[in-house]
């Protein structure tokens, strides 16, 4: 199947290998990985960023699989998580950095048509989060209000 917004198609990537029980050379217990996770989400880390550091720093192949729960879910038990997703996010930020290089080069059409496709997915995930209950179901975008976020 193509992609999205080209016409190439997806590689084949190498997959986590399945496991149901937690694997035997993890060193921190349950409540360490815990603390680390709310830590680091005082800190204002992502949960992508608090999952790369747990495995790269504390060597924790999957949270999941060793408390249980999602990073996001342990946030938001701590009311510690962010109010928007982090993919909405990231893409509210691509959004504001296009339109800053846009106001500085106008003749970019290159740059439009990427402010376009990057707006169709912030409207997709939108309806999608609000179907799903994660944010609320009147959210709309608006490049104003995406400018005030980011800052």
């Amino acid at each position: 199947m193509a992609r999205m917004h080209s016409r190439k198609r997806g590689i084949s990537k190498s997959t986590r290998p399945y496991r149901k029980e937690t694997p035997k050379w993890v060193e921190l217990p349950e409540k360490e990985i815990k603390k680390v996770i709310i830590n680091l989400g005082k800190k204002g880390a992502s949960p992508s960023l608090i999952g790369v550091t747990l495995r790269d720093q504390y060597g924790v192949p999957s949270t999941k699989l060793m408390t249980k729960k999602r990073i996001t879910e342990i946030l938001k038990e701590n009311k510690i998580a962010p109010e928007l997703p982090e993919d909405l996010m990231n893409l509210i930020r691509t959004s504001v950095a296009l339109d800053k290089h846009r106001t500085a080069n106008l003749q970019d059409m290159t740059a439009k048509r990427g402010m376009q496709l990057v707006e169709a997915k912030i409207n997709r995930l939108t309806k999608y989060y609000a179907r799903e209950g994660r944010i609320p179901a009147d959210w709309k975008y608006d490049l104003a209000k995406a400018k005030l976020l980011v800052r």
